[in-house]
Parts: C-alpha cells; sequence; structure tokens
C-alpha cells in the first residue's frame, strides 16, 4: 500500500493507494466500517469529458472521509475494478459526490453501474452550495467548483494541489486537455489531487449542511433538485440521433454561404468580418455614425451582433425584417456570414465529431445553471443559442427508429408566472377567459383600436419585466420609438399596479436580507445592489424553471421519461413512437399542466416528423 500524507486545515489527512490483492482486502475493510458509519465521498478521474467517445476512460476511482482517502485504479482493471463494484453491489452506502451527474454518467458508461442505483442514494455538495449562493465569481460570488469552495469554506490552501498538478502537466509535455489521459497512473501528484478530492468533498458537505440549516434552506428543495438533476442525466445518457447524411451537405452548405458574404463584405472594404475596427470604420463610412456612440470598455466602437442586427434591420431572435428602417447591406452580409460559420463549428461539425458509436449525440443539460435556477443544454448541443424559428440545425437531429418528434410547450409561462406571483387582477381575469394576453394589454393601454404595432410594443414591455429589459432594449427588440416605449411603460404600470407594487416589497424584503431575494419554493438569488429593480426578473424566472421542473417529476411519475429528449426554455421534447404519438403527447400536456396561485399553468404539444426540424418546417 502506497500511502500520502498532506494537511487539510492544520489536520492530516491520509491518501492510500492499493498495490495488491493484500492492499484491497484492507481498503474493503476500510470502506465496510466506514460505511456503517456514514456516508462515502466518491469520485472519478477520467481521460476528459467526452463521456460517451470511444476514446473516453475511466482510470481511478476514490473513496473517502474528511481524514481518510482510497485511490483505487480502475484502468489496471481484474481486481481493481472488482473492488470498486463490490462497494455498489455490497456495500449500497450513501456516497458524497461533487458534480455528481457527471460521476453518476461516468460509472455507468464505464463501469456498468446503473446511475438509477446511485443517484438515490447520493448528496451532491455542488447543488447543496449552489443553493446557498448561485452565483459565479464574476458575479461576486464562491462558483461551485469543489477547490474554491473548499478554498472558502475548508481551507485557503486548498486549491494548491490543482497547481500542482498543472505544473506536472507541463513538465511532462501534457496540457490540461491532454494532463489527465496522458499523466502516468502512478504519478504520485495525480494520486494526492484525486484523494484530497473525496476528503475535501467529505469535509464540504456537513459545513454546507449547517449552512443550509443556518439559512432555512428546505430540505424538500434539496430532494427536488436531486431529483431533476438524476432525471436530466438520464436524458444525456440517452442522447439523440444525428442525420450523418444531412449533417454533411449542410456542412458544405454554411461553408458556401459563409464565402458568400465574405465576398460581399469584402466589396465595402471589410477583409476580415472579425475585425472590430474594420467593420466600424465601413459602416461610418456608409453613414451609420450613430454608432459612434456606443463603446466597448476598452474604447472601441460597439458593432456586436445586437448592434448589426439593429442596423440589418433584423430581430434578434427571429431573424425577419423588423421594418425599423432601410437594411444596411454590409451589416446584413456580416452577421449572416458570422452566423455560418458558428453553426458550422458550433453545431454541425460538433455532431458530426462527437457522436458515439450508435450515431447519436449526448447533449449535457446543467440543471441550475443561471442564477435563478434556469437550466442549459451545453456540450454536444447548445440548444439555448438556436435561433427560435430556424430550423436548419434542428434538422440535423431525430427521433429514435419509428418515432416521431414531439414538442410541448407551455402557453406564455412567464406572464402567468408572472401574474400569479404578483396577483395581478386584470391579467389573471384575461387568461381565465382564454383571452390573448398580448391582445388584452394592448386594449388597455391603447385602447380596443391597438395595431399589431402597438400589440407588439406590449409584448415588449410585457417580457421586458420579466426578463429586465429597459425601454432601450424594447425598442430595439420592436423597432419602435423610445419615447413611445417609454409612453407605453407607464401605461402599462398603471394598467398592472400589482406588478410595481410587487416589486417594491420584493426589494424591500431583499434589502432585509441582505439583498437576497426567497423564492416561492425557498430558492436563495442574491441581487446586485445596483440592480435592485431585477427582483420581479429573478422571481419569475425561478418560479417558472421549477414549473418546469415539476413537470419533469410528473413525466417520469407518468413513465414518459425514457422518451424524453431536452428541456429547452419553457419547453420538453420528447421522441414518441408513431403509433403511439397522440396519446403520449396528451400524456405529456398533462404531465406540464398546473395550477400556480390560481392562475392555470396551461401547455400544447405539437407532433411533427422524425427530425426536430420538422416542427420548424424542415420537410422530413
Amino acid at each position: 500500500m502506497r500511502m500520502m500524507r498532506h494537511t487539510v486545515a492544520g489536520e492530516t489527512v491520509h491518501v492510500n493507494i492499493p498495490e495488491t490483492i493484500e492492499d484491497l482486502d484492507v481498503f474493503k475493510t476500510w470502506a465496510r466500517r466506514e460505511a456503517r458509519r456514514g456516508p462515502l465521498a466518491l469520485d472519478t478521474e477520467t481521460t476528459g469529458l467526452d463521456i460517451f467517445s470511444d476514446r473516453f476512460r475511466m482510470r481511478t476511482v476514490q473513496f473517502g472521509t474528511a481524514r481518510e482517502a482510497f485511490v483505487i485504479h480502475w484502468e489496471r482493471a481484474g481486481w481493481f475494478a472488482e473492488a470498486v463494484r463490490w462497494v455498489f453491489r455490497t456495500l449500497r452506502p450513501r456516497f458524497l459526490i461533487h458534480n455528481a451527474p457527471y460521476d453518476w454518467l461516468v460509472l455507468n458508461q464505464c463501469a456498468g453501474i446503473p446511475l438509477e442505483s446511485v443517484a438515490p442514494m447520493t448528496r451532491d455538495t455542488q447543488i447543496m452550495a449552489t443553493l446557498i449562493d448561485p452565483r459565479q465569481p464574476q458575479e461576486g460570488g464562491i462558483g461551485k467548483a469543489l477547490k474554491p469552495l473548499s478554498a472558502r469554506y475548508i481551507d485557503p490552501t486548498a486549491p494548491d494541489t490543482q497547481g500542482d498538478l498543472t505544473e506536472v502537466f507541463r513538465g511532462l509535455g501534457l496540457t490540461k486537455a491532454t494532463g489527465f489521459a496522458g499523466i502516468p497512473l502512478d504519478h504520485p501528484t495525480y494520486n494526492l489531487y484525486a484523494g484530497l478530492d473525496v476528503i475535501l468533498t467529505a469535509r464540504l458537505y456537513p459545513i454546507l449542511a449547517a449552512e443550509h440549516e443556518r439559512l432555512n434552506v428546505r430540505r424538500m428543495l434539496v430532494d427536488y433538485e436531486h431529483q431533476i438533476a438524476r432525471i436530466c442525466a438520464t436524458m444525456t445518457r440517452t442522447g439523440m440521433v444525428i442525420d450523418r447524411e444531412y449533417c454533411k451537405s449542410l456542412d458544405a452548405r454554411l461553408a458556401e454561404e459563409a464565402e458568400r458574404y465574405t465576398q460581399i463584405a469584402r466589396q465595402y472594404g471589410v477583409e476580415n468580418v472579425n475585425s472590430t475596427a474594420q467593420v466600424a470604420e465601413a459602416l461610418v463610412w456608409m453613414g451609420e455614425t450613430q454608432i459612434l456612440a456606443n463603446t466597448t470598455a476598452s474604447g472601441r466602437t460597439k458593432v456586436d451582433k445586437a448592434v448589426l442586427l439593429g442596423l440589418a434591420d433584423l430581430d434578434l431572435h427571429t431573424w425577419e425584417r423588423v421594418g425599423a428602417r432601410e437594411p444596411n447591406p454590409l451589416a446584413d452580409a456580416i452577421v449572416r456570414s458570422k452566423r455560418a460559420g458558428k453553426w458550422r463549428m458550433s453545431y454541425v461539425e460538433k455532431f458530426l465529431t462527437n457522436a458515439d458509436s450508435a450515431g447519436r449525440i449526448h447533449p449535457t443539460i446543467s440543471t441550475l445553471q443561471a442564477r435563478t435556477g434556469r437550466m442549459s443544454v451545453s456540450g454536444d448541443l447548445a440548444a439555448q443559442t438556436l435561433p427560435s424559428g430556424d430550423w436548419m440545425i434542428r434538422r440535423a437531429l431525430l427521433a429514435d427508429e419509428g418515432h416521431v418528434m414531439v414538442s410541448c410547450d407551455f402557453d406564455a409561462v412567464e406572464m402567468r408566472v408572472l401574474a400569479a406571483l404578483a396577483d395581478v387582477k386584470k391579467m389573471k381575469e384575461a387568461i381565465s377567459s382564454g383571452m390573448d394576453l398580448h391582445d388584452f394589454t394592448a386594449s388597455l393601454v391603447y385602447g380596443p383600436n391597438f395595431t399589431k404595432h402597438h400589440r407588439k410594443i406590449c409584448k415588449g414591455v410585457g417580457f421586458g419585466k420579466v426578463y429586465g429589459g429597459g425601454a432601450a432594449t424594447i425598442s430595439r427588440q420592436t423597432g419602435a420609438d423610445e419615447s413611445d416605449v417609454r409612453r407605453a411603460i407607464a401605461t402599462y404600470d398603471r394598467v398592472y399596479p400589482e406588478i410595481k407594487r410587487f416589486s417594491a416589497r420584493h426589494q424591500r424584503l431583499a434589502r432585509d436580507n441582505g439583498m437576497v431575494t426567497v423564492t416561492l419554493t425557498g430558492r436563495r438569488l442574491p441581487l446586485d445592489r445596483d440592480r435592485a429593480y431585477a427582483v420581479v426578473n429573478y422571481q419569475v424566472q425561478s418560479a417558472a424553471r421549477d414549473v418546469l421542473g415539476q413537470s419533469l417529476i410528473n413525466a417520469e411519475e407518468r413513465g414518459v421519461l425514457p422518451y424524453l429528449r431536452l428541456p429547452i426554455h419553457d419547453e420538453l421534447l420528447a421522441s414518441f413512437p408513431r403509433a403511439e404519438s397522440a396519446d403520449l403527447a396528451r400524456e405529456l400536456e398533462e404531465c406540464m399542466t398546473m395550477t400556480l396561485g390560481g392562475v392555470p399553468i396551461t401547455c400544447g404539444a405539437d407532433i411533427g416528423g422524425r427530425s426536430w426540424g420538422s416542427l420548424y418546417g424542415a420537410d422530413y
């Protein structure tokens, strides 16, 4: 048995690395004893993050307590792998894991240990920490990574071994990307790093549990978040089928499109569409001098996506003409060239490269990504960045053989949640009577003879309340004059006074609570002092996310989970057998239908063809 010592918070801890069968017997005796006393911290070391790649391997599995860890070299197979399986098969202990979904999927994929058997026995310290403070470091929080959390709660020197390991990688001619696959299995720094991770996790758990008690973080919320994490890990494991032939043809088409628009940009003197200076200079030469009013932090003229889309008269979300101005041909060419290039790299090439041997990609679902708890889909598919109405990329993703794609989307869920939380009387009456909420609002703001343009402004103002957008943002998104938007906002506030009262009340409560607002489900959301007005946005977004989370739990309880593929914004995407699609779609609608504060939360399912794109106009 190789043994290593290290000091954590002034106390000596031990990391053990079994080398013989006899050493593994010592490990089993230790594991049996410690499993009786309490949970075991668990972690894995792997060759990278691409769990479903043919090249991916699990190298070590480590178990630990606050004072001792065992690093088992899974890569040596034989008795070492058997010792790991023995813990799960025979002891079935409770586990403490930091970022549990990753290790659930690693063990499922590499060791055949089903996540269904491990997840119910797990407490995830990353989830627990996020429920205390969901902010990232750049937002003023600690973040979600183990080392910074350990430095904050356990020992300021905790991240040191991470730096040591980076130095080892460099000395071996490896990078951070290749280091975990290339470092020798017996390297002492590598084994110390692996062992300390479970010791830190074991120490972090009781501290976080005490913080939960102090801050009144509800046990029900903790259990709920672990359920959501398990459900979403299951969807990641299932993955989605890609259409390889379509991807190859789309790759060629996007390459041609990017080059065509790049050539147009060159006609206006822009050799590099990614050069801010070249683009700004050319636009000013064309008479777009208004862009000089907005600069970046470094003092350069701002010509980001939002600015260019405005100049091209394109809607930020749909890329349809807004009708607010004559489109600038250079701005139009630049955004289209950059979009084609981005779609090739971020989607099509990633699909082709990352598909597993069965032709499936496995998007990563981060269940607590945003401060409000909103989920995100990343990894093989950055679903949140797909244009809302475009079918081209979605056409590459297929339902299973004999299945069709079904999307079930909430009906204006943010506005309904806002009506429920703020108890907006007129809004609730309109919803209950089945009226189109934006039509109803436009009639109150502009009178019964309102126009489509008036409706668009009112819709923008409503979403501004939900998403925190001001008059300038709404003006840019709707194409309306900013002064008109400001008048609409003032009238909106008179029509729905409860929203301003809701905001004032929760801002006051947040200030009394150290600038933290607490949601309906007990979620703690820190507010920035200079953006206390965002409290409405945070409350609504968080409650809408929890409505979606409850829908996922309902779907699992009714046996629909095996068909679910992704949660996206306020939508669930599913692959249903064609013959049963209508019945299963109704089942999913029932899972997503509920009542919040007397407001009906409703949804509608759309049944498409085999591709996801068929729900957006594709012919397959």
